[in-house]
C-alpha cells in the first residue's frame, strides 16, 4: 500500500447510480485519490484485473454480478484488497453477509460524505498497519498451526486454507498482544473500525471460526481463550 510521493492511491468506485458516482468521484479526487468508475459487476472485475487498484468502494445492488459476487472474486486474487461496501439495505444479515465475503467496512445509504471520506482514510491507515506488521513478522507458528499473514494462507497440520482479510487482521491483532486481554469493543474499533455498527457477537462469531481452524478441540480452546465479561486473550505459550 505504500506509495511514492508523486503517486496517488487508485480507488475503484463500483456504483450504478450516476449522480452519486459523479459526486463521489469529484470529492475523492479532491482528497487526492485517482478514481476509476465501474457501473456494473462485469465492468468492475474487468477494471480490477487490468488496472493497478488500491481500494474498492463497492455498491451491493449493481447489474450482472452483485457486490457480494464481485467481492468474492477480488478476495480470491488479492486477499488484502480494502473493500468498502455501500448498500441501501439496512438489515443486519446483509451487513454480516458483506463482512463474511470479505468487506472491510460497510456503509448504508444515505450516508454523510464526510463520514465516507474518513472511513476511506481510516481503512488505508489500518491496511498499512497490517502490511507493516505482516512484513515485520510475516509468519505465526503455534502448535501444529502455521499462518502466513502476507498471503493469508494457513494450515493446521491437517488442512491448508486461506483466511479472509478480516480473520487474518483479528488473529494478527491478538497475536501481537499475546497474554493481554483484548475486549470486543477494542477489536471492533481498532481492527475493523466498526464501533457502534454491529453487535459485539460479530467478534464472537469470528473467534469461533478461528477456533475451528486452529484449536485441537474448538469447544475447549487452548490458544484463543475467553475471559468472562472482558474479551479474549491469545496465549501462544500454550503451543508448547
Amino acid at each position: 500500500m505504500k506509495k511514492k510521493n508523486d503517486d496517488k492511491y487508485c480507488i475503484l468506485l463500483v456504483e450504478d447510480e450516476e449522480a452519486l458516482a459523479v459526486g463521489l468521484t469529484f470529492n475523492l479526487e479532491e482528497e487526492g485519490y485517482e478514481v476509476l468508475h465501474a457501473r456494473d459487476g462485469n465492468e468492475a472485475l474487468s477494471m480490477f484485473s487490468s488496472e493497478n487498484i488500491d481500494f474498492i468502494i463497492l455498491d451491493i445492488m449493481i447489474p450482472f454480478k452483485d457486490g457480494f459476487e464481485v467481492a468474492a472474486v477480488v478476495r480470491e486474487s488479492k486477499p488484502q484488497m480494502p473493500i468498502l461496501m455501500l448498500t441501501a439495505r439496512t438489515g443486519i444479515l446483509d451487513k454480516i453477509k458483506g463482512l463474511e465475503v470479505g468487506a472491510d467496512d460497510y456503509m448504508t445509504k444515505p450516508f454523510h460524505l464526510k463520514e465516507l471520506l474518513l472511513r476511506v482514510k481510516g481503512m488505508f491507515r489500518r491496511s498499512q498497519w497490517y502490511i507493516d506488521a505482516s512484513d515485520a513478522e510475516p509468519e505465526l507458528v503455534f502448535g501444529s498451526n502455521r499462518v502466513n499473514f502476507n498471503t493469508l494462507m494457513a494450515s493446521n497440520g491437517t488442512n491448508e486454507f486461506q483466511l479472509t482479510a478480516r480473520e487474518a487482521m483479528l488473529l494478527k491483532y491478538l497475536a501481537d498482544r499475546q497474554g493481554v486481554i483484548v475486549s470486543r469493543s477494542e477489536i471492533l474499533e481498532n481492527v475493523w473500525n466498526l464501533s457502534g455498527q454491529l453487535d459485539t457477537r460479530t467478534v464472537d462469531n469470528f473467534i469461533m471460526r478461528l477456533r475451528k481452524y486452529f484449536e485441537p478441540n474448538h469447544a475447549s480452546p487452548v490458544y484463543l481463550k475467553s475471559v468472562r465479561s472482558a474479551g479474549y486473550v491469545f496465549n501462544i505459550s500454550n503451543a508448547d
